[in-house]
């Protein structure tokens, strides 16, 4: 417990150290974790006899990094991102250890976790990026921790046991329920930087956090298929990049989405 909670403190420190340091370090602190992401995928991958190519995974957050520092826009980013698909294929041919099984991988990790770290990537340039940050990651780290707690105390109906077996549909509900009030307490914060409305707060703590534990479930279903517990043992007691980061690329794109609908 001890190594967990020092590895945490070091992990929330770096984030927040490059986060509020200036919108490259951001771009740059999203773009590094997720290309170790992408080569944690890429080693576990190697379980099921297939060789993805990292160059290309890499090479995605290289260019998508200069798109948003040249300030491209979108029509660039949808550009970098299919020419990496070109990439990812084409590195099936040439290469005859990927191949075609390979290839595919490739695509597959491409989609899932490089286009929603470059999504990231990109929120965290725009206008409304402190509100997103906030009320994606705050919603989610508290849904994990009460739902963590409401699973080991009233915990007794499995969500999805083939995929996670200590996931509860109690646990999932109080999640869901501390989500509320973490909505309510941003809004309150709000009041010292851009104020939002009470009922935008709560709406996209809600739904954020419900799509952070989706995001949950659709890592252990990779981690079910290639037979692992955890990615890497890149962060003492808590696993993987991936391993973190899996809840936050549902929720803090989903957060941007609410808030963006709701005209901000």
């Amino acid at each position: 417990m001890k190594k967990r909670v020092i590895s945490a403190v070091v992990m929330l420190l770096v984030a927040f150290t490059c986060v509020l340091l200036s919108p490259v370090t951001r771009v740059l602190f999203f773009a590094v974790a997720g290309a170790l992401c992408a080569y944690e995928y890429s080693k576990n991958v190697e379980k099921l006899d297939a060789a993805c190519t990292l160059w290309v995974m890499v090479s995605y957050f290289v260019l998508q990094s200069l798109c948003i520092f040249l300030k491209l826009g979108m029509l660039a980013y949808v550009a970098v991102f299919v020419f990496c698909l070109y990439l990812a294929l084409f590195s099936g041919v040439i290469h005859k250890k990927v191949s075609g099984k390979g290839a595919l991988f490739t695509l597959a990790g491409l989609c899932y976790p490089c286009l929603l770290f470059g999504v990231i990537m990109s929120i965290s340039v725009c206008d409304i990026w402190v509100e997103t940050l906030v009320l994606g990651c705050l919603a989610t780290w508290v849904c994990d921790s009460f739902a963590l707690f409401g699973g080991m105390l009233f915990g007794k109906h499995k969500v999805a046991p083939d995929v996670s077996p200590n996931k509860t549909i109690e646990g999932c509900v109080c999640g869901a329920a501390s989500s509320v009030l973490t909505g309510i307490l941003i809004c309150w914060l709000s009041r010292f930087y851009t104020p939002l409305p009470m009922w935008l707060c709560v709406v996209t703590a809600l739904v954020a956090s419900t799509m952070g534990q989706i995001g949950d479930l659709a890592e252990s279903l990779m981690k079910r298929m290639i037979g692992v517990k955890d990615f890497s043992n890149l962060i003492p007691g808590h696993g993987g990049m991936f391993d973190r980061a899996d809840s936050l690329l549902f929720s803090i794109p989903t957060a941007y989405l609410c808030l963006r609908l709701a005209g901000l």
